[in-house]
């Protein structure tokens, strides 16, 4: 397996522009960094990612959770959370590849392979394991076809899919079938946490998000947190805080009325909460934001 990191950490490394880079194979980016980085608020959606080299922190909700060369993370659902590289340098430099999950090529493939079911037990959201030359085979593979781009439309979705199908049996495999499966529990809390995205302003009662999840008020309240980490109060509140720093710097408007734009009736507790999440009152944090040439704003919706 060694030989097969290392060719890894080589692709990224040579191909890799900038500090993120969003490859011409569908669904697939490459990360680089030289240096360590402060923790970024960002939302992550469904994927799997394998550091070749470094190390990173997330913390979500209460969780706080380390990973680094050699490992993998799985991410199942839309999930808010803090995420820093905490091993990096000139010479070492972080290097991670990243792969957004196809929901319905999962579907698929557990269609094909029989294997279906759900035992209810609580989901995790997200989940750290090890690599090993199986699952590292098909990733190694994949990136090879940067060097051979008329190759992608051919061979990038075989390679995928062989990806999806060591995944499907390895570690995270019970995680990835909720994903896929429609009445699964993580579906369910899915649809939820869907829901609370496009809904965030409004005031929240969690029996009616219960209903939507087609649970009782308690099983609900138990599958939400096992799967984000958060009661589904906090989650809104980090969606809430989220887009108002989004839209903080996107519109330049007053602290207030993005607060009231995102469901806040108080100046006082937005400007409190805010500060509390991103470390200064909005309107700081948002000039600060802007002095810095390198940022991105698509940042604050993707992780680092």
């Amino acid at each position: 397996m060694m030989e097969q990191m290392n060719e890894l950490r080589a692709l990224i490394a040579r191909h890799c522009v900038g500090t993120r880079f969003e490859t011409p194979i569908p669904r697939v980016t490459l990360l680089s960094s030289c240096t360590q980085t402060e923790p970024a608020r960002v939302i992550y959606e469904p994927l799997f990612c394998v550091i070749a080299q470094g190390r990173k922190q997330l913390i979500v909700g209460d969780k706080v959770l380390i990973y680094e060369a050699s490992k993998y993370l799985v991410v199942s659902v839309d999930l808010p959370a803090s995420g820093s590289i905490i091993h990096a340098s000139v010479d070492e430099p972080y290097l991670a590849f990243s792969m957004r999950l196809d929901r319905a090529a999962l579907a698929s493939m557990l269609l094909e392979l029989a294997e279906v079911g759900d035992d209810g037990s609580p989901a995790a959201g997200l989940a750290i394991s090890s690599v090993d030359a199986e699952l590292l085979d098909p990733v190694v593979r994949l990136l090879r076809l940067l060097e051979r781009p008329r190759e992608i439309p051919i061979l990038g979705p075989l390679a995928e899919r062989e990806i999806l199908f060591r995944l499907l049996h390895g570690a995270q495999g019970k995680m990835l079938r909720q994903i896929a499966l429609a009445d699964s529990r993580l579906s369910c809390i899915s649809r939820v946490i869907d829901w609370i995205k496009n809904n965030y302003a409004e005031a929240i009662r969690i029996e009616a998000l219960a209903e939507i999840a087609g649970m009782s008020g308690s099983s609900f309240h138990r599958h939400f947190k096992a799967v984000t980490s958060m009661s589904p109060l906090q989650f809104q509140k980090q969606i809430r805080l989220q887009e108002a720093r989004r839209l903080l710097l996107a519109q330049r408007a007053d602290a207030g009325s993005i607060g009231f734009a995102v469901g806040y009736e108080s100046p006082s507790q937005f400007s409190r909460e805010y500060s509390r999440l991103f470390g200064a009152p909005p309107s700081r944090d948002a000039a600060r934001l802007r002095e810095l040439s390198s940022f991105d704003p698509q940042r604050l919706s993707q992780p680092v």
